[in-house]
This record gives structure tokens, sequence and C-alpha cells, in this order.
């Protein structure tokens, strides 16, 4: 089995109102249902009202991210499961239940962890 990231930017993320509420709702559900499946590791969202720092290896600390790298925020959610297919079915179901496109990666396997 291998675990795979799910995650959208905040900017992906265009829709307002009423079908907000709907999307939090519908995405919950299917959260619900991947956690019933067996299947949920963990998931949720950088708070983008708390701006990153960079620490370097001397413990220095800076103001920010990488400057040299697009903004890390929006949402996240990982899953174990036993096949890429099964990962990308599940990334359609939150896409759907979200109403915005994720992007679905590997993370490499570290027997540490």
């Amino acid at each position: 089995m291998a675990k795979y990231l799910i995650s959208f930017p905040s900017a992906a993320m265009v829709v307002s109102g009423a079908d907000l509420e709907a999307a939090g709702r519908d995405a919950g559900a299917v959260i619900e249902e991947a956690k019933a499946a067996g299947v949920y590791v963990f998931g949720g969202g950088i708070d983008e009202s708390v701006a990153p720092v960079l620490v370097s290896g001397d413990g220095a600390v800076a103001a920010g991210g990488y400057p040299w790298a697009p903004a890390l925020n929006g949402g996240f959610t990982i899953l174990e499961l036993p096949s890429r297919e099964d990962a990308i079915a599940w990334a359609a179901r939150i896409a759907k239940a979200c109403r915005c496109d994720q992007e679905l990666r590997v993370f490499g396997d570290d027997p540490r962890s």
C-alpha cells in the first residue's frame, strides 16, 4: 500500500455562497467515507492567516518561504491505498465534492516512518 497526497491550491477553489457550504458538506462526507473504508491518514488545509518562515540549517529564521517557489496553500488529504487507480478514483470523488480539480502525488516510502 502506498500513501497518496490529494491536494489543491487556494486559487483553484472558485466556489462561493451556498455552493461553498454544499462543497464543505460534500467534502466532509467523502472524508467520512474514506475513514469508514480505513484509507484515511490525515487531512487539512494550510492556515493562510499565519505567514510562513524559512528556517535554515544553522537555525536562522527569515520571513516568508522559499523566494523562488510558488506559495504553498490550499487543502490536502492523505490516503493509504492499494493502487494508483484507487487513488485516482478517490481523487475524483474529492474533486467532485470540492468542486475543483485535485492534484495527485505519491509519497515515497520511508520504512522508518
